[in-house]
């Protein structure tokens, strides 16, 4: 939001309501204004009115649409916010007197939050550089478990359905031509999502049938993100005055999330957002459409800044973003890791990730997966042994699977599992050649004593995915096969005992892989 002048009609004075909560509080009362909203900020609250406005995709223009908008802004927000979220209010008194509470006829209404600090939006925190990593990690946590638990749009609905889904991307793109002046760049990006939009058809309807489209926030971009806490952060202000806005594939969310992060400069965030995200729910097939879902997001974030009524000097070039997006849509490469527990495989996979802009697909994670177990639980808790010969086989399969998907999707991909048998390693190159893809292995060693060592201490702490104890350690350094010579061509060979400069190891990668055949 950006700070406006009081502009409201003559139907109603907002500059009174702030005198009067000015008088209650006896503080400053600051409005803030957007292209829909006036809110007056106190020094613990926030009052939040909707302007009489219609545009194309909203109608404020009564007093009853304004109040079903407020109370459907109270239920759709409680959802991932309930804290912030206190309740709805009338405005009643006069147009040229209105008050807050008492008798009388009700003339408006407002949503009541409590107030967060102006550098708690993770949009102010990624102006001033101090956007943190942990913080992304439990918004990514909070969403994925928001969407698993989200409504699912019903058979009979049209949301979510190819024709919907491409007409909203190509509405977005009139309302641009009509409002930029002609920019010459939109007419390439309308000719990319039409394309896009009509490739995927298939895709997109598979998901609406399994359940991907669901009611979700719809406008996760980083002004509606907020750090609550050291170990909070959620989004706000979700999409309440258009259903179809806010029922989509849960992966028009995601996307809307990793865009802005990536407008803003900080693809490793959005990178490790979408990290997160699948590791806790798993839905590498969404991957397919993730892409296009971004360049949707930039276009629509494009349209709103247009709208402003401020003007938004400082934010980012949305449209220069969805190219990006575009371009980078034809990178795919294939990476397996290689190495026994403790040998600093994921590590180094989680640091390539925000590196390379990469996605990861990690076997501790996907072994319990198959058992409907999360990242942390512990399989020896649910009486299970999940390191057997067979429960391997079915996990590189199901890897197989997921790395299939998102490198259809134009992703990098990194498979983050010991592949300490030659079959393994080779069913994965045969993967990438299949595809037409570069291949790589990133093979990993240390000393016994410290491979010995970080297995214990991982084992001990518990926070990890990985349940591979010095048991099934001493088992991988019996049972490994060796890189042969073919493999060797394709291998990043690195020792961590040391540290590294995972930047260094970042470039080694998509330079050895760019210049590689498809497979050994």
């Amino acid at each position: 939001m950006t700070e406006a002048a009081c502009t409201s009609p003559p139907a109603l004075s907002i500059g009174t309501l702030g005198s009067q909560l000015e008088h209650c509080t006896g503080k400053p009362v600051v409005l803030k204004e957007t292209h829909v909203s006036w809110v007056l900020l106190t020094d613990r609250l926030a009052f939040k009115l909707k302007k009489p406005v219609r545009l194309p995709f909203l109608d404020f223009g009564d007093a009853a649409k304004r109040e079903a908008a407020c109370r459907e802004e109270l239920r759709v927000n409680r959802r991932l916010a309930p804290a912030l979220y206190l309740g709805v209010i009338p405005v009643r008194g006069t147009p040229s007197a209105p008050r807050w509470g008492g008798s009388g006829p009700v003339l408006d209404h407002a949503v009541v939050m409590r107030r967060f600090a102006d550098d708690a939006l993770m949009s102010a925190r990624a102006r001033q550089g101090t956007l943190d990593g942990r913080h992304i990690e439990l918004l990514a946590q909070r969403i994925a478990f928001f969407h698993q638990r989200a409504a699912m749009a019903a058979p009979h609905e049209t949301f979510g359905n190819p024709a919907q889904v491409r007409r909203q991307a190509l509405n977005v793109l009139d309302q641009l031509d009509a409002g930029t002046g002609n920019d010459a760049r939109l007419a390439a990006l309308r000719g990319w999502v039409d394309i896009q939009a009509q490739a995927l058809a298939p895709v997109l309807a598979q998901r609406r049938e399994v359940g991907a489209v669901r009611e979700c926030h719809g406008d996760l971009h980083l002004g509606n993100l907020v750090v609550l806490g050291p170990d909070d952060a959620t989004a706000f202000d979700a999409i309440e005055f258009d259903a179809a806005l806010r029922w989509s594939d849960v992966m028009s969310d995601v996307a809307f999330a990793t865009m802005d992060l990536q407008a803003h400069g900080r693809a490793d965030l959005a990178f490790c957002f979408l990290d997160v995200y699948l590791q806790q729910c798993g839905d590498y097939a969404g991957t397919r459409v993730l892409r296009f879902f971004q360049v949707y997001r930039a276009l629509v974030r494009a349209l709103v800044h247009s709208l402003s009524p401020a003007g938004d000097a400082g934010a980012p070039d949305y449209l220069a973003c969805a190219q990006d997006l575009v371009a980078a849509g034809a990178a795919p490469r294939l990476l397996i890791t290689c190495g026994p527990a403790g040998s600093g495989k994921s590590t180094l996979a989680q640091a390539l990730v925000m590196r390379a802009g990469a996605i990861r697909i990690r076997s501790d994670v996907e072994r319990k997966r198959l058992f409907g177990l999360q990242p942390l639980q512990r399989s020896a808790e649910q009486g299970l042994a999940l390191y057997s010969h067979e429960i391997g086989q079915r996990t590189y399969e199901r890897m197989a699977a997921c790395a299939r998907e998102a490198l259809l999707g134009g992703f990098p991909v990194i498979v983050d599992a010991a592949f300490l048998r030659r079959a393994q390693r080779r069913g994965f190159a045969e993967l990438a050649g299949s595809l037409g893809v570069p291949f790589a292995i990133l093979a990993c060693s240390a000393r016994t004593d410290t491979l010995r060592r970080r297995v214990a201490e991982r084992d001990a702490a518990g926070h990890d995915a990985s349940e591979a104890g010095v048991e099934v350690l001493q088992a991988q350094l019996d049972t490994a096969e060796p890189l042969d010579a073919g493999e060797r061509a394709f291998a990043l060979e690195v020792e961590t005992d040391a540290a590294l400069d995972t930047g260094a190891l970042a470039a080694r990668w998509l330079q050895a892989t760019a210049a590689a055949a498809c497979a050994p």
